[in-house]
């Protein structure tokens, strides 16, 4: 399955004839100095965490310029439609949707979600990690926004992720030592990529600590180059 990393919590992965994005933060994300239409060009579905901007990012715009279908939380899902995207398909929490060349499980993370204006946020939905289950591929966990909690162990239990997405930045969500101790305490991942980290200044700046975090771990971690391609 190949796959990209384009900052913050943005990914698009290849697979089966899908092309998925992932929290499609572009415009106004520090990190991210590509195209949009280049690294959104034929998508076929866009998976969101949870209602905040920098997740949200550039979804009304990507689903009306390319048809791809929006799976997100029914609340969120709403409000979209609202702003004139077409293709939804609503879930919730425990949740599962068939898309054709995979199936994604809507999970619990320890967050808030919301979207509007600066300073007039309205609270719409919950937060969501996404399990990502391609028939040709392994297993991905999306953690979204989160805290460490203690319902990963149930997660890995239903759904056996293989790669792990997994927040570090600190203040909005757990720091890269919380996150390597949810990664090796609740999980059995084979390759665990950290995001959520080097763009905004008030989440930190590298991957480093994580990184150091998780020295000796059977887990792979893997620093991908932003908007190069890798494969899971």
């Amino acid at each position: 399955m190949k796959a990209f990393w384009f900052g913050h919590s943005a990914f698009r992965f290849e697979t089966g004839g899908a092309i998925v994005l992932i929290d499609p933060f572009f415009t106004g994300n520090p990190a991210f100095s590509g195209d949009v239409a280049a690294v959104s060009a034929g998508a076929t579905h866009i998976l969101l965490t949870h209602g905040h901007g920098d997740h949200v990012g550039d979804t009304v715009a990507i689903a009306k310029a390319t048809g791809a279908k929006v799976v997100a939380n029914y609340d969120l899902a709403m409000w979209l439609g609202s702003q004139g995207v077409a293709s939804l398909e609503p879930m919730n929490t425990g949740g599962t949707v068939d898309c054709g060349a995979f199936a994604v499980s809507m999970v619990r993370a320890d967050h808030s979600a919301g979207m509007g204006e600066a300073g007039v946020q309205q609270p719409i939905g919950s937060a969501n990690g996404l399990v990502l289950k391609p028939k040709d591929g392994p297993v991905v966990y999306h953690m979204g926004d989160t805290d460490i909690f203690g319902d990963m162990a149930l997660i890995a239990e239903i759904h056996k992720p293989q790669v792990g997405l997994v927040p570090v930045g600190d203040r909005f969500t757990m720091g890269p030592e919380v996150a390597a101790l949810a990664v090796n305490r609740f999980f059995a991942f084979d390759t665990v990529i950290p995001c959520h980290y080097g763009s905004f200044d008030l989440v930190r700046k590298d991957a480093d600590p994580f990184v150091r975090a998780m020295a000796g771990s059977r887990t792979k971690v893997l620093v991908p180059e932003k908007g190069k391609p890798f494969t899971l």
